[in-house]
């Protein structure tokens, strides 16, 4: 297992992340699997064994009850893993105030968090998604402060804009307050959205990303071929609706290219396509989640997998998204004067 350095921090954490959206089954996340206490176990050991270090929840994960099967199971071994978990959302009491990013509710929030993982703190807590009504400068007071008591060390943000991070940046440094150290978004060769900004931002500001859904919620796993019928017993057949599909054709021709080279390679494509965003700019670590031993077994293999130069071009030729504005402006008048994290999303439309 790799192990890679977390933004501007002395963390370092495992290139592959052991998500745990699946654990609990409760409620719309019964959707994405019912892991119980006694298959988490098994998971975490099969991680553990492999060399993870990290795991990640939410505390909306299946109300709450995704973090109390990870406290029981990590009781006695806690200090073997860092953990991860996120603010935004409601638990429980569903009152007005029990949502956000407010003091008050990310301080309950961490607090509830904390009980229900059976642990002292928290190693990476995460703003689960943007709250355009409370001001930054109170959402990050409220971190910082605690940070300093001692319940959350780290600092990251999830599914925010460009501008919203580099606002949140700016204002940690202006009120001089933790800072965030890595984005969790989503990003996968179906969903190249990422680079337009974040992914720039990454390489720029040192702030780098954790991916989440790397499989594009199984589209990318290789299951799903044109002109065959949609396999049962997955997230899209039963609703899940994460990632949309704009354009099904050019998801079909990316699987394609995938199982391609999944077959010469004699590996999953699955495997191939963790690989390539374990070899993309920025990203530290891709979180992987699974139904089955067996599956999270596979996902696993894909941080010893090295594509070749040709298998990549392949990959990012079938799967590159057209450039937005001002970017396609930039790329045509600006090329002689851009940096490195400009180029990173720039340089391939480039002609030779």
């Amino acid at each position: 297992m790799d192990y890679r350095p977390l933004g501007r921090s002395g963390l370092k954490i495992s290139a592959l992340t052991l998500g745990t959206m699946t654990f609990g089954g409760k409620g719309v996340f019964a959707k994405t699997g019912n892991t119980d206490t006694k298959e988490a176990a098994r998971q975490i050991d099969q991680c553990l064994e492999a060399g993870v270090n990290f795991i990640d929840t939410a505390d909306i994960y299946s109300d709450g009850l995704s973090e109390e099967i990870i406290g029981d199971v990590l009781l006695g071994r806690r200090e073997r893993l860092l953990l991860a978990t996120k603010a935004r959302f409601p638990t429980g009491d569903k009152g007005p105030n029990e949502r956000g990013l407010s003091r008050h509710h990310l301080i309950h929030a961490c607090e509830a968090s904390l009980r229900r993982l059976k642990t002292d703190h928290i190693d990476v807590y995460w703003l689960h998604e943007w709250d355009g009504l409370t001001p930054l400068e109170e959402i990050f007071s409220a971190l910082d402060d605690l940070v300093r008591a001692g319940k959350i060390n780290y600092v990251g943000v999830s599914n925010f804009s460009g501008w919203h991070v580099m606002k949140s940046l700016w204002v940690t440094q202006a009120f001089p307050r933790a800072r965030p150290i890595a984005q969790q978004i989503h990003y996968t060769l179906q969903a190249r959205e990422a680079e337009h900004e974040l992914v720039p931002i990454a390489l720029d500001q040192g702030v780098d990303l954790v991916v989440w859904s790397p499989l594009a919620g199984g589209l990318l796993s290789g299951k799903y071929r044109r002109g065959q019928p949609e396999p049962e017993g997955t997230r899209k057949a039963a609703e899940w609706d994460e990632p949309p599909v704009h354009d099904v054709e050019k998801l079909y021709d990316i699987v394609e290219v995938l199982v391609e080279i999944a077959e010469a390679r004699s590996v999953s494509a699955a495997q191939v396509a963790l690989a390539w965003l374990l070899g993309r700019p920025g990203v530290a670590s891709v979180i992987i989640g699974a139904r089955t031993e067996t599956q999270l077994a596979d996902n696993l293999k894909a941080a010893d997998l090295v594509l070749t130069a040709d298998e990549r071009a392949k990959l990012d030729a079938v799967s590159l998204q057209p450039l937005l504005y001002p970017y396609w402006h930039q790329a045509s008048t600006a090329a002689d004067r851009l940096s490195a994290a400009d180029l990173s999303l720039i340089a391939p439309h480039l002609k030779s």
